[in-house]
């Protein structure tokens, strides 16, 4: 009997990563067909994938959307696309893994066979832009969290005034260590996605010199992909002789492509960019309630629109950046928008119990935890089962959340937390005002959902 493998994983390995696996199970297992799903979530890989395994697999299905470490798979056939997709259409993944070529082991090419590098181009900037991100985010929300705690103990604010060297100073002192990690370990890990270990290097230092000058997160994009490539490039390119081959990884490469980048941030990349990022503050500071309003509604339609997907964590991450250069109304706006598809859709399952499957119910109440929560993802099997209705109806719902939450000012100042942060004393400006922002994209989501869902809908 052909047994199949498969790898889940996604930016922030909470969600998305655990909900392929579970689609991914559970399509195999109503075809009796042997699969076992590593995840590389959060905490970690779970259920990780032996050489044995490998070796008798007869196809591999990779459902993510960061690195997977594919290399072990060498001469294998393999499905490569979105986490998304896992969710999505698992059914269909396991067809198209049952239908590749056998495989004649672990020794083959990993170029013997085109199809296998099936999916993977399409992807590889947004893969490696969330490589970057998936590692920043455990220090951005630990360092937010831990000075969000630090209000705690302070009068306002940052902890102005906290006495030096007491418990909430100390706090504020970790907390902002690790969010100023965040543009460095987002640069080195996106030239790291793109050029392997060579790449680490002048990553992590395009990344301090874009935090040194000011350019920021743009900055520590750009100049990620910039020494990622350069890396990638005198790997390929540079020829020495064998004897010597081994100097190039360790010596040549770091040195030349760590030059490169310094040299492109000096003279050409960081300047600009620190304009860029200073005009988009000023204009981010000073924008007038109707800009702040459409700001809020376009970033809260973008978290709704795919619910953990690209035009989510591209929003999560452009308010994210901007807690850096100390605003916080678009990450207010972003967790706004964030909450309210899961608890929209609880809502509307509450408000017209008879207008859904007993499953949808069951499946609106773990919606709802998600919900407070800020995992947007919770939301996911509703969007799935009926997506031309429901998906608008969420986008509506969060645009109202995100727009609102701009115009009443709400800034948050941790990147994560959902209902929990509510409870920490100066972590959220004008937090009556937030909580109703919430409140309302919620009741406008459960409205649109009831107006425009069908009445005897798909069962989940």
């Amino acid at each position: 009997m052909k047994k199949l493998l498969a790898v889940t994983a996604c930016p922030t390995g909470i969600a998305h990563t655990y909900m392929a696996a579970e689609s991914l199970q559970k399509a195999a297992d109503q075809k009796g067909v042997p699969i076992k799903v590593e995840t590389r979530g959060a905490v970690g890989v779970e259920n990780g994938l032996t050489a044995q395994e490998i070796a008798e697999a007869h196809a591999i299905i990779i459902a993510a959307d960061t690195d997977v470490d594919e290399d072990r798979f060498a001469g294998k056939p393999v499905i490569r696309v979105a986490v998304a997709q896992g969710i999505k259409v698992p059914g269909e993944l396991i067809d198209r893994a049952l239908a590749k070529e056998a495989s004649s082991g672990l020794g083959a090419s990993p170029t013997s066979r085109p199809e296998e590098n099936e999916g993977r181009k399409p992807n590889m900037f947004y893969k490696h832009l969330m490589n970057g991100v998936s590692n920043m985010l455990p220090l951005v929300i630990a360092g937010g969290l831990i000075i969000a705690f630090s209000f705690l103990f302070a009068f306002t604010k940052g902890g102005v005034d906290q006495v030096e060297g007491s418990f909430g100073a100390a706090l504020s002192t970790i907390g902002g260590a690790s969010m100023g990690l965040m543009v460095i370990v987002l640069s080195g890990f996106i030239s790291f996605s793109i050029a392997g270990k060579p790449g680490l290097a002048p990553g992590l230092v395009g990344g301090v010199l874009a935090k040194d000058m000011g350019a920021g997160f743009i900055g520590g994009i750009i100049a990620g992909f910039v020494a990622g490539y350069i890396a990638h490039y005198l790997i390929k390119t540079i020829k020495m002789p064998k004897n010597f081959e081994g100097l190039k990884p360790i010596l040549i490469v770091p040195v030349l492509s760590v030059l490169a980048i310094g040299l492109l941030m000096v003279y050409v990349i960081g300047q600009p960019i620190e304009w860029l990022l200073t005009g988009l503050t000023a204009w981010l500071t000073n924008m007038g309630a109707g800009n702040a309003i459409m700001l809020g509604a376009i970033l809260g339609a973008m978290m709704a629109l795919d619910m953990g997907g690209p035009f989510n964590k591209t929003a999560y991450t452009f308010a994210v950046g901007l807690l850096g250069a100390s605003l916080y109304t678009p990450m207010a706006a972003v967790m706004a928008a964030g909450m309210t598809p899961p608890l929209g859709i609880w809502l509307a399952t509450v408000i017209a119990k008879n207008r859904f499957t007993k499953e949808e119910r069951e499946a609106g109440k773990v919606a709802s935890v998600l919900g407070l929560s800020f995992i947007t993802e919770g939301a996911i099997p509703f969007g799935a089962a009926d997506p031309i209705r429901v998906i608008p109806s969420f986008m509506v719902g969060s645009a109202v959340a995100g727009a609102l939450s701009m115009y009443f000012g709400g800034g948050l100042h941790a990147p994560h937390g959902g209902v929990f942060v509510l409870f920490i004393p100066n972590a959220i400006d004008h937090l009556p005002q937030y909580v109703l922002s919430i409140v309302i994209g919620t009741v406008v989501t459960a409205l649109m959902v009831l107006l425009l869902k069908r009445k005897a809908p798909a069962k989940l």
